[in-house]
């Protein structure tokens, strides 16, 4: 019933020219302006540097890291705001939290940007590509932006193409087109070829990700050392690097995508029992009790849904798991069949050694 890992599937999340599209969604009044985020311009006298722009900005040559005093010389007449990062955050978290229960596994890596891996609950290229406008749906329904997405078979690939199509891009890169997608742009598309590095490239005779692809490998170690190797694995779309969560263990959780979409009760509840299974074993040997339990279901359409209950005591125990599973699930029986289910538990607790071989002991 549980799918095995074919491949790597992650999509690269990122949200287009944040902090001046919450300026525009929280003021409607800005819509369609040149809006700047970023230091006081001071009449074109300003020592900072814009944050970022809206395209409308982009339109006059303005861009992120640009000195606000030329920023404003090249448009004068622009929306210029100070950065409200305590805003920008909250916004951002609401968006990650969104984003967290399309994903097997979740990075976020800035207040804007973030990876998901999708490879345990979807293998093919085809759901990967309904998940992902599944997801820009939601981010605007939800939070009134957009964003742009790059699925790829790694973290690179799907980085450059979140960045290939904005704003409120989707951009597919398959296995097999890799080297068509990546051997054409300029070396500077690829993450770490900067201002100090591209001239020696170019000395090299080297332009484009192609050329820096089937480049000797010696030749890039001679000039750039270890870099040099980093530099052509990246070429040729080589990306080793897992998505991982940075933050400390807050659940435990697993879930199941079918090979066929189920909406029979006896089986759900069955999917429900094997799942609890799997987390309680593995809940108990990180030594955790819990307090929240939750689901996660995925219609077939790709409708995705979280609950949670939490309950007045935290406990180790097996069938409340399940109970309290099955009770979160009523909610959704009847509306549909499923294509994934999945159970956790949050808010745990680390069991007290001593307290354990006490018991035991008496």
């Amino acid at each position: 019933m549980e799918n095995s890992r074919k491949e790597r599937i992650t999509l690269h999340i990122d949200m287009d020219s944040f902090y001046s599209s919450v300026e525009v969604r929280d003021r409607p009044e800005l819509k369609g302006l040149p809006v700047v985020v970023g230091s006081d311009p001071k009449a074109g006298s300003g020592r900072g540097v814009a944050s970022t722009c809206s395209y409308e900005a982009r339109a006059y040559g303005i861009h992120s890291g640009m000195a606000i005093s030329k920023a404003y010389k090249l448009c004068p007449d622009a929306v210029y705001l100070r950065v409200n990062m305590k805003l920008y955050k909250e916004v951002s978290a609401e968006i990650m939290q969104t984003l967290r229960i399309f994903a097997d596994r979740f990075q976020q890596v800035s207040v804007d940007e973030a990876y998901l891996d999708i490879g345990e609950s979807i293998s093919d290229y085809a759901s990967a590509t309904l998940l992902a406008k599944k997801i820009k749906s939601e981010v605007q329904r939800l939070h009134g932006l957009t964003c742009s997405i790059g699925v790829a078979p790694n973290k690179v690939i799907a980085k450059i193409a979140s960045d290939f199509n904005k704003p409120d891009g989707l951009t597919i890169v398959r296995p097999e087109d890799i080297q068509d997608f990546l051997f054409p742009m300029h070396v500077s598309k690829i993450p770490g070829i900067g201002k100090k590095t591209q001239p020696i490239l170019e000395e090299m005779g080297i332009e484009t990700v192609g050329q820096l692809a089937t480049c000797d490998v010696q030749l890039l170690i001679a000039r750039f050392g270890k870099f040099g190797v980093v530099m052509h694995q990246l070429a040729n779309g080589i990306d080793t690097r897992e998505v991982k969560e940075r933050e400390e263990v807050k659940s435990v959780s697993t879930e199941d995508t079918f090979d066929e979409d189920i909406s029979d009760p006896g089986k759900i509840e069955q999917v429900f029992t094997e799942l609890t299974e799997k987390v309680h074993t593995s809940m108990m040997k990180k030594r955790f009790r819990y307090r929240t339990v939750t689901i996660k279901v995925r219609f077939e359409d790709f409708r995705t849904y979280t609950r949670a209950r939490t309950l007045n005591a935290a406990t180790t125990d097996k069938e409340v798991i399940t109970k309290n599973a099955l009770i979160l699930m009523e909610e959704f029986m009847g509306k549909g069949r499923f294509r994934l289910l999945g159970v956790g538990v949050t808010k745990l607790e680390k069991i007290d050694e001593r307290q354990t071989f006490l018991s035991d002991f008496y």
